[in-house]
């Protein structure tokens, strides 16, 4: 059996901080194992970052899920019981602070100099970033700590035992991992 067949009805979750690569994983799995690659960010956020209404963001998420095989990423505990329940495989980016928060600068000031657009047709912007309530950095140091002890007890509960967890402590684990693939 070759691995695009072994994994040909996997179904992987990928989580992690923000900025610790969630969004380039899925794509490079999804790549590798010839799978459909759904961002949860761009069926999540709309024009002016206004976050979609819960009903439509899980119904999206449900849409977006049919099918035998798909790589998720994306951390939105409101479509969590969606995604976990029907995913095989969490893969979790679990980097130290101190190298998520480099690899968010490092995209952030990207983004804002080259303009990119984002989903819904959005754009960072020095204010939003480093000058706002808002900002990912502030959510970064919010969401990390929590997700550390959360995780854990909800991979216990009996609706996810299921999931086969690989969770990676450091960059060199995940290409590891993937190499592998």
């Amino acid at each position: 059996m070759t691995i695009t067949e072994q994994f040909r009805y996997y179904r992987f979750a990928i989580v992690g901080a923000s900025g610790s690569g969630k969004t380039t994983l899925g794509q490079q799995v999804g790549q590798i194992l010839n799978l459909r690659v759904i961002d949860l960010d761009s069926l999540n956020w709309e024009a002016n970052w206004t976050m979609a209404p819960t009903a439509v963001f899980r119904q999206r998420v449900a849409l977006a899920l049919q099918g035998d095989a798909w790589v998720v990423s994306g951390n939105y505990s409101r479509a969590r019981d969606l995604i976990w329940s029907r995913a095989d495989t969490l893969v979790w980016l679990d980097y130290p602070l101190r190298v998520v928060f480099w690899r968010l600068f490092r995209r952030t000031i990207k983004r804002i100099v080259t303009r990119e657009e984002l989903f819904g047709g959005n754009r960072e912007t020095l204010q939003s970033q480093f000058l706002s309530r808002d900002s990912l950095f502030l959510w970064l140091l919010q969401s990390q700590p929590r997700h550390r002890r959360e995780y854990p007890k909800l991979l216990e509960l009996p609706e996810y035992r299921h999931l086969k967890l690989l969770r990676f402590y450091s960059p060199r684990e995940t290409k590891c991992w993937l190499e592998s693939l």
